[in-house]
This record gives C-alpha cells, sequence and structure tokens, in this order.
C-alpha cells in the first residue's frame, strides 16, 4: 500500500562537497525511488523543487513529495545518516506522511557533523519553540526560567565524545524524532 510522503528541509554542506559525494549519500533514496541523480528524483508536485544542490551556497535543498511504501523511512534514515559527516553543522528535516486513514505522521530528522552538534541544535530548537510559545502568555521571568530547566535537562542527556577522539563517526550522526500533528504542507 502507498501512502504519499513529503520531504521538507535545508542541509547545510562542507566546504569542497560534491555533487556526487551527496548522491553517494542520498543512494538509499535514490536508490528507492529509481533515480540515478538528484535531478532525476521529480516531487508529485510540480511546484516543488525536488532535490537541489545549491553548489555556491553549499545547500542541498529538499522540498520532494513522493508515493513511497514501508521501507521508505528506513532508506531515507540510512540517507540521513550518510549526510552526517558531509555537513556543516546540524540542520532538521521534516517528514510527514500521509495515509489515507487521515492519521498524518510528522517526524523530524536531525542531520549533523556529530551527535554533539545535533543534540545543540536539538536544543536550540526547543529553546526557541517555548520563547514563542510561552512569551504570549507569561513574562520574561517565568520563560527564563523555563528555558533554564530545559536547558539542565538537555545537558543531562548530553552525548559523550569517545575518548580521544574531535568528532564522532557518522554511524551516528543522525536523528529521528516523531513530532506531534500539524497542518499539512506548512511552507
Amino acid at each position: 500500500m502507498k501512502t504519499e510522503v513529503h520531504v521538507h528541509g535545508s542541509v547545510f554542506m562542507c566546504k569542497g562537497v560534491t555533487l556526487a559525494q551527496i548522491e553517494l549519500a542520498l543512494r538509499p533514496w535514490l536508490d528507492y525511488v529509481d533515480a540515478d541523480h538528484l535531478a532525476d528524483a521529480k516531487s508529485l508536485e510540480r511546484e516543488e523543487m525536488g532535490i537541489a544542490f545549491e553548489v555556491r551556497e553549499r545547500v542541498l535543498s529538499m522540498c520532494w513529495t513522493g508515493d513511497v511504501g514501508r521501507s521508505f523511512h528506513s532508506k531515507l534514515t540510512e540517507a540521513c545518516n550518510n549526510l552526517g559527516p558531509l555537513t556543516e553543522y546540524a540542520s532538521e528535516v521534516e517528514v510527514t506522511y500521509y495515509p489515507d486513514s487521515g492519521e498524518d505522521e510528522f517526524h523530524q530528522f536531525f542531520i549533523g557533523p556529530s551527535p554533539e552538534a545535533i543534540h545543540e541544535f536539538r536544543r536550540q530548537c526547543v529553546m526557541e519553540d517555548l520563547h514563542h510559545m510561552l512569551s504570549r502568555h507569561l513574562g520574561k521571568p517565568e520563560v527564563e526560567q523555563v528555558t533554564e530547566l530545559v536547558t539542565r535537562m538537555f545537558d543531562a542527556h548530553k552525548p559523550e565524545k569517545p575518548a580521544g577522539s574531535e568528532t564522532t563517526a557518522a554511524s551516528g550522526s543522525s536523528t529521528v524524532i516523531p513530532l506531534h500533528p500539524r497542518n499539512r504542507h506548512l511552507h
């Protein structure tokens, strides 16, 4: 049974990363959609760019919709893990599944050069969300109290660097977090 999926985000690549390296990293996703190159991975929605690498800006941009089966999520996870070592810093990619049942599924993929970079980026995202949400209802001292607590919580779960290593290997460079439901195609 096929399900519509939308993948949306921008990933910031290190200086010197080539299109060939990106296509190799994304090979599990490209093979899944039977595409030899990024340009061949067309979105079902004509107004969407699909998957594009802007060499000058060093940005891999994704705005892609497709019909997928059950194994797509594992192939996308593998592709995101492969991208991690090629990135300059952590980024977020949102993935939304639209099954016929109407129960949309939302996921966030955090892609980055190390688990530490991803952890810090996730903390920053949570802090921004909390600040925006709480500042409408509470004063600055209360918002700061909550953000201090959240910072301590993130610090308690900080990934440990392996001994003698400045960066962590690619195997743990991306994480997937299920999200709460939001509206469809908000961009």
